[in-house]
């Protein structure tokens, strides 16, 4: 025996490992409410500590593997002996050797050995089992055990097992139900509960005797449970929001901070910022609004054609032909259909399983055929001018045209996938917290998240940054700005740069409250000149919306590219009175036992965890750094509200709620914007092609991007009561012409009240902004070299 130990137990594999032992579990990311969102995993495993595992289901195990589990010393010799006799009771009768493994020699094979079968394993087997039970305790090597082992229907571990068989947590387990969980460790297959029901009922039966036998529980409970049929029951379809690009972004984090280890075997529980209404409604109006701008375009054409054959050969043949033609990504969660004939009324449609429909002429009536440059041709007047027979198209139920008539049964309507994308975030301007997510019309389609890996030109969307640095620097609302014609010599070869508005139009001296509600490029030129480029500069960095902005004066009209996400966060501390947030994902990380290991708010509260027994709330220090000036940023606000109420997002005014906001639009409508907020929320939407591209004719933020955000806080908002924006103290609200810029006279119709700070009301005349000279300091404005 000696010489055995000796020379089997040199090089082994080192037992100390198994104090480290961390099971691979399942990570589980939430959403703000609670409910999951994915689970990241490389097994599907719950780890549950030994502790906390009812005892009936560590005795059924015990009956079922090893009844003398805290009482041998890692090897049952008993139990070897009664295995020696059997064996040769046994031999020349083709049976398979009777085994004698402790619960501990399982644990050394299952983490340190093979499953090879023969003697030299079962000796090295038997020397770790020595060795373990003198390292851990027996709970130690019992909690190991029962959530390393495999036991069938992708189960690792007693938890994930009670959950896959019976839809339970372990606490719910009858005592039939653990022995047939404790009878599957053997050969889980060979006891299959459905392949083989017989099989798998006598072994839970003969668990259940050993139970019996070892007193584990009484004959009574017995009796009851032999009595129960074995019933697996399946589990409850776990209701998942659907977050694809805000989970990806969440992924990547996570991945980024822990690695993939943590992230697929750790076994985290992440509660993230999601608000899964507000996810709902961003999904749904922001694929409405690429469709909607889509259909304004014109039809592409079809995704594919079945030849005449396919169509010829009958309906057997033709629904093969359709099942083979490859579903495009973002399709779900429309239908193939193979158009099979056309009047002048609809053309006749088969689906797959053999169905058929039809689409009426109303719903082809938008498929006027898209030309180069985003223009169409002529209207359809019947279906064969969409549609020629073969054709494969996408199609969704239709039930009613825009009037409300019925179209009858089996109507379809025509779709297909747009070409453009986009992006929307939402996120509470308090404290970052991301709300809402979704980078694109479709996951499926294109992993490429335009709300956070897109940069692009914001353009006017840029411009209330440059009007906020304007009032730090001292001008107010009602300061007047020349609306003329503006050439600056770029520079040897380089030529002159000539800005415009976007109606080609000049309007002379004008208030600057009138510049950004009607968003005219060359008051926002003449302001960036006059305070100096640097200034805004140091503007698009502290709001972190460029980094490393040049001081050019095409920037001041939004030539530094950005993502959604940095660009809803600047407009965010815009209406949080000019208080700095980082944009946030994740609210908290807990590890697998419990202990948290991340929390977004750091801030120390001494009362929080008090028990309420109506005390007021305790009230937290703000701790968030200061980056403009509150009244700068409320007049901002202000002015952003007219941008709503009489400026280039009148669009949004149908919500009926206080909101304010700013179109975007890049040279040649390449990139359509809205960016706005309520008090308590911060919208962005982004509309653009992949490859840069115009949007076709009087495309613009306005109409592309805006009804989005419209759309989307008209859900958000909806039940909600109607919440001013706050005024911070030491402003004065003094009644104004909004055309003029002047104090409100007697008859005057445009009147609103402006805020202003103390010492800046206007009493008379003003004098202009020219981009010459600063009229606060009467020193020429910043680099007017070259400024014709």
């Amino acid at each position: 025996m000696l010489y055995v130990f000796h020379h089997f137990g040199r090089d082994l594999p080192d037992y100390n490992q198994l104090a480290d032992y961390d099971p691979p579990t399942v990570t589980r990311v939430h959403a703000g409410d609670g409910r999951l969102l994915v689970e990241y995993a490389t097994e599907k495993r719950v780890y549950v500590p030994v502790q906390a595992i009812p005892r009936r289901v560590v005795n059924a195990f015990l009956a079922a593997e090893d009844k003398n589990f805290y009482q041998h010393p890692g090897i049952d010799f008993v139990s070897v002996a009664r295995a020696v006799v059997t064996n040769l009771a046994n031999l020349g009768k083709s049976r398979r050797p009777v085994g004698a493994s402790t619960i501990t020699q399982q644990v050394a094979k299952n983490f340190l050995l093979t499953n090879e079968v023969s003697i030299e394993r079962k000796i090295k087997e038997a020397i770790l089992a020595f060795r373990i039970e003198r390292t851990f305790t027996k709970d130690r090597i019992l909690d190991l055990y029962l959530n390393q082992i495999y036991l069938g229907f992708g189960s690792y571990g007693v938890a994930a097992a009670s959950l896959n068989y019976f839809n339970k947590s372990l606490d719910e387990l009858t005592i039939a139900e653990a022995a047939y969980l404790a009878a599957l460790p053997k050969a889980p297959n060979n006891y299959h509960p459905i392949r083989r029901p017989e099989a798998a009922l006598s072994r839970r039966n003969w668990v259940i005797g050993r139970m019996v036998q070892d007193r584990r529980i009484s004959v009574e409970d017995a009796e009851i449970a032999w009595g129960q049929p074995l019933k697996v029951y399946q589990s409850d379809p776990t209701e998942i929001v659907q977050a694809d690009y805000f989970v990806e972004e969440v992924r990547r984090e996570l991945a980024k901070v822990y690695g993939d280890a943590a992230l697929y075997q750790g076994g985290l529980s992440v509660r993230t910022t999601l608000d899964p209404r507000l996810q709902r409604t961003a999904e749904r109006v922001l694929r409405d609004g690429l469709i909607a701008y889509d259909r304004r375009h014109g039809w592409r054409g079809p995704v594919s054609r079945l030849a005449r054959e396919a169509l010829e050969g009958g309906p057997m043949i033709w629904q093969a032909a359709l099942a083979e033609v490859e579903p495009p990504g973002g399709m779900s969660p429309w239908s193939f259909a193979v158009v099979l004939s056309s009047d002048k009324a609809e053309a006749r449609i088969g689906l797959a399983g053999g169905r058929q429909g039809h689409i009426p002429m109303a719903e082809l009536a938008w498929a006027r055929p898209w030309l180069k440059g985003q223009k169409v041709g002529k209207k359809p007047g019947k279906p064969s001018d969409v549609l020629a027979v073969g054709d494969v198209v996408m199609v969704e139920p239709a039930t009613s045209t825009d009037d409300k008539k019925p179209y009858g049964a089996d109507a379809y309507g025509l779709r297909q996938i747009p070409d453009i994308n986009g992006g929307l975030v939402a996120l509470d301007p308090h404290t970052g917290r991301v709300l809402a997510m979704s980078g694109g019309f479709s996951y499926e389609q294109s992993q490429f998240n335009r709300a956070t890996q897109a940069y692009r030109q914001p353009g006017s969307a840029f411009k209330p940054f440059v009007y906020l640095a304007g009032l730090d620097s001292g001008f107010t609302p009602a300061t007047i700005i020349l609306d003329a014609p503006f050439v600056v010599d770029q520079g040897a070869g380089l030529g002159k740069w000539k800005p415009a508005n976007y109606t080609k139009k000049f309007y002379g001296p004008t208030p600057m409250r009138v510049g950004i509600e009607r968003s005219r490029n060359l008051m926002t030129v003449r302001l960036a000149q006059t305070i100096g480029m640097e200034r805004v500069v140091e503007y698009a960095r502290r709001f972190g919306i460029v980094d490393d902005m040049p001081p050019l004066l095409s920037m001041a009209l939004g030539a530094g590219e950005t993502t959604l996400l940095r660009l809803t966060t600047a407009y965010a501390m815009l209406v949080n009175g000019g208080r700095r947030i980082d944009p946030t994902l994740i609210d908290r990380i807990q590890d697998k036992f419990g202990q948290t290991v991340y929390r977004r708010d750091q801030r120390a509260c001494a009362h929080c965890r008090d028990e309420w027994s109506g005390q007021a709330a305790p009230e937290l220090p703000d701790e968030r750094a200061q980056v403009a000036d509150p009244g700068s940023a409320y007049q901002v606000v202000s002015m952003l509200q007219g941008v709503v109420e009489r400026g280039t997002g009148r669009r949004i005014r149908s919500v009926g709620k206080p909101l304010a906001g700013k179109t975007g639009t890049t040279n040649n409508g390449a990139d359509t914007w809205f960016m706005g907020f309520s008090p308590d929320l911060a919208v962005g939407v982004f509309v653009g092609f992949d490859e840069p591209a115009g949007l076709g004719y009087k495309e613009t933020g306005s109409s592309v991007a805006a009804p989005v955000f419209r759309d989307f806080m008209a859900g958000a908002l909806e039940n909600q009561p109607a919440i001013p924006f706050r005024i911070p103290g030491g402003l004065r609200l003094v009644r104004l012409n909004v055309d003029t810029g002047r104090l409100a006279r007697p008859g005057d119709k445009k009147v609103i009240l402006e805020a202003f700070k103390p010492g800046t009301v206007p009493s008379g005349e003003q004098a202009v902004i020219d981009g010459g000279y600063n009229p606060l300091s009467g020193e020429p404005a910043s680099g007017t070299s070259g400024l014709y």
